[in-house]
């Protein structure tokens, strides 16, 4: 009877430093999210979460977590690298009072890429405070940190301040929106505004019905290809003193003012037409854009340089 209670005193002990010396779980590459998934779950494809908080504590740093079916998965503050793809599906943020993506990404040994990729998203902002129409969200996108930014295919609307809001201001980043739409933003539907300067990519992307479509800071430069800026009830296009900004392709219409600029602005085969303004401040044309039925056509653009055939300029 001695000896079995020695026996088991020491199989007892041996499993406890096993216990004690198994490696933790560690996280994984790729993760997923469901509006029947728990995020007591491990958040894989057979066990999924519920929430973005929840998988992405389970996922590794440029992971990805991406959507098996529709559903409101919760609002994120991203604190890494990492993809959230929910294209095939509709993935979901009601941000009722707050923001419903913070990206702060500190300079991290182990992150050396700090980038984000949001695709496929519907990030909502209208509260339920008691009046119809009320937008209790405050941001939909905030990015206070990151190297690079991708916004594509997704929905941005509703927020009582920016509906993409750009504020890095120790170290200048990216930031790429492409096929989507940003509507119904108290502040502007795109704001690029930090210290530092940031580089803007907007490409076949609608912002109607804000207060500015795109507001750009001293500093940051914005490229505009193809593009849609409507019914903002200050500015299509905005440019403080100092900023530079190109716009190709768009249509910017119904607006109060279609074009502010108060730095450098180049505008290239766009059309801007019902604003009760067209344009305020200095831009430069080439001639090819096409200026009408404003209230008022406003301050007419400088004509740039004439090109030749085999270098324009």
């Amino acid at each position: 009877m001695h000896n079995k209670s020695k026996l088991l005193a020491l199989a007892g002990t041996t499993l406890a430093l096993f216990a004690l010396s198994a490696p933790a779980h560690a996280q994984a590459t790729r993760t997923w999210v469901s509006g029947v998934g728990s995020d007591a779950n491990p958040c894989s494809r057979t066990a999924p979460c519920q929430t973005f908080a929840g998988a992405i504590s389970k996922t590794a740093i440029n992971g990805e977590i991406d959507c098996l079916d529709s559903g409101g998965f919760g609002t994120l503050n991203i604190t890494k690298s990492i993809t959230i793809d929910c294209r095939s599906v509709h993935g979901s943020i009601l941000a009722s009072g707050t923001t419903g993506v913070t990206i702060n990404i500190a300079v991290n040994a182990n992150d050396p890429f700090r980038s984000v990729r949001l695709r496929g998203l519907s990030i909502y902002g209208g509260g339920l405070s008691g009046t119809v129409g009320t937008r209790t969200g405050i941001r939909g996108i905030s990015i206070l940190q990151a190297l690079m930014v991708t916004v594509e295919d997704s929905v941005i609307s509703d927020f009582s301040q920016q509906g993409i809001n750009d504020t890095r201001t120790t170290t200048g980043g990216k930031l790429f929106i492409r096929n989507s739409v940003i509507r119904n933003n108290t502040g502007s539907g795109i704001g690029v505004g930090g210290a530092a300067p940031n580089n803007a990519n907007i490409e076949n992307v609608h912002s109607i019905n804000n207060g500015f479509g795109v507001s750009t800071a001293t500093g940051n430069n914005v490229s505009i290809a193809r593009s849609v800026f409507a019914g903002n009830t200050t500015a299509g296009v905005e440019g403080d003193v100092g900023s530079q900004i190109g716009v190709e392709g768009a249509l910017i219409s119904g607006n109060v003012t279609g074009i502010q600029s108060n730095g450098v602005m180049h505008l290239s085969n766009n059309e801007i037409s019902f604003n009760s303004t067209g344009i305020t401040g200095t831009t430069q044309s080439f001639g090819n854009n096409r200026i009408f039925l404003n209230t008022a056509p406003g301050t007419a653009p400088a004509v740039g340089v004439a090109s030749t055939d085999r270098n324009q300029q």
